[in-house]
């Protein structure tokens, strides 16, 4: 299995320190809802850490929660509720989106709030070895006493400019960055041995992933957005910590979902929340939607896009419930072909495009399997047990009963198109479509094949789908 090292800038091979990989994934910030954004980075990770489990690795998988920061402590400001409140209503958000996305849970999710004495542990060390100061209630850490610092971005300090918000009057030198914050009114505090405040963002991801997974981890993960100055910055407090061990042994970076030309995100407000999402379209859909790009590309969002994901989550969903048997002959499909082409991808940098690539061509031989009667149960088995590697879950979306008002509408259209009379009297949806069918099925016997494909067009613009299978043609929800 080979990965794409950030910090060595190309693939290599994915041999963990021990028995366990240990992984470690940058969580979200809960001061609003999470996006698809969010979406993408978590499902990804998601997948990576199925896809590990089902190639026979034990894991243990880290994910923290930033429930302080300065955008909780401004929009809390600005609602007039308390930090904690903001931040436990969007965790408790997020939780279920993830739920609702099929990704699952931590092992552990620490919260920022819950491991500030693992901060001021990490930072008094760091003081304690000349790698931090205090000044006027708050510590920084000295970028220029770590050689070579930038070696993840893959940049020079010398070639870096500062930006106007990190000139600070107490660092000594501009590049230096927080570790913790002096308090200021009106925002949370805890105590320190330099003074009331709270931590900065960096130092968090390295307290925690020191905590829970210890000195050096296999995989750290986030967004490409993250590498500078987050990821840099962990390196670098980290590294500097523990006596120059290596921090990460495989940096993971995601590429960004792009809406309207730009990185969607909160900041932007170019964003399709989560939720929204998931009232248009299935997780399933969602899922190939992310996957079916590879992870360290942007990913373009659109309608016309999703509809296309959702067509083609659907078709495996149909391949792999249906309940077509057939008979039993000597012709058989090579599942394992299939299942080595789905690892072959997923080998080679987690490549989930060709691995979903693998899956429609199995599904598309199943599909002739079934239309020729033929038995294909030893590989829709293969293709649920890949399909659950992406965390697909093929379950049907909850609708609401099919409109028998519409259907006799759309059955009176087609009749009339037809210069038919009035279709047969039906109230019933279902009897409805038995009736379309059956008009179809008469069109087809006397080979009038353009009038057929109408009606099952126009049931298709209805959200039924027709299959002809050798025990007839049967209706499906497409939505």
């Amino acid at each position: 299995m080979k990965v794409y090292n950030t910090l060595s800038g190309r693939k290599e091979e994915f041999t963990p320190q021990g028995d366990e990989v240990t992984m470690y994934v940058c969580g979200i910030t809960p001061y609003a809802d999470a996006h698809l954004g969010h979406a993408m980075s978590y499902i990804i990770f998601d997948v990576i850490r199925r896809y590990l489990r089902f190639r026979g690795y034990k894991l243990k998988f880290v994910q923290n929660i930033t429930d302080i920061d300065d955008k909780i402590i401004d929009r809390a400001n600005r609602l007039g509720i308390a930090t904690d409140e903001l931040a436990e209503k969007f965790t408790r958000s997020y939780y279920d989106d993830m739920a609702a996305l099929n990704v699952e849970l931590p092992d552990e999710c620490p919260r920022a709030t819950e491991t500030i004495p693992d901060m001021r542990r990490v930072i008094q060390g760091l003081i304690d070895k000349g790698y931090a100061y205090p000044a006027q209630g708050s510590v920084y850490f000295r970028v220029r006493n770590v050689p070579d610092y930038g070696k993840l971005s893959h940049r020079r300090l010398d070639s870096m400019q500062v930006g106007a918000s990190e000139v600070a009057e107490d660092k000594e030198d501009p590049f230096d960055f927080v570790l913790w914050k002096a308090s200021k009114p009106g925002e949370p505090t805890w105590d320190s041995p330099w003074g009331p405040g709270r931590p900065g963002w960096h130092i968090e991801c390295s307290a925690m992933a020191l905590r829970y997974l210890g000195d050096t981890i296999d995989i750290h993960g986030g967004g490409q957005d993250l590498v500078f100055p987050h990821h840099e910055n962990e390196i670098a407090q980290s590294e500097s910590f523990t006596g120059l061990k290596p921090f990460v042994r495989y940096w993971l970076h995601n590429g960004m979902v792009q809406f309207g030309g730009e990185k969607m995100s909160k900041s932007l407000g170019n964003l399709i929340t989560i939720k929204e999402a998931l009232e248009k379209y299935r997780a399933d859909a969602i899922r190939v939607f992310v996957l079916g790009s590879h992870y360290r590309s942007p990913l373009t969002y659109s309608e016309e896009i999703l509809e296309a994901a959702e067509k083609g989550a659907d078709r495996l969903r149909q391949t792999a419930n249906s309940a077509a048997l057939g008979h039993k002959t000597d012709k058989k499909i090579d599942a394992e072909s299939y299942r080595g082409r789905f690892i072959e991808a997923m080998d080679d940098d987690f490549n989930t495009a060709q691995a979903l690539a693998a899956l429609f061509d199995l599904a598309r031989e199943i599909n002739t399997f079934d239309a020729e009667g033929v038995e294909a149960s030893e590989a829709r088995n293969t293709l649920k047990e890949l399909a659950g590697v992406m965390g697909l879950t093929f379950q049907e979306r909850k609708m609401e009963s099919l409109d028998a008002g519409m259907l006799a509408q759309v059955g009176a259209t087609v009749y009339q198109t037809l210069g038919l009379p009035a279709p047969p009297v039906a109230t019933d949806a279902g009897d409805i479509i038995e009736n379309l069918i059956n008009l179809r099925e008469e069109r087809r016997k006397d080979e009038k094949w353009a009038e057929a494909d109408m009606v099952r067009d126009k049931l298709a613009d209805s959200g039924i789908i027709l299959e002809d299978t050798v025990k007839g043609t049967v209706w499906k929800r497409i939505h």
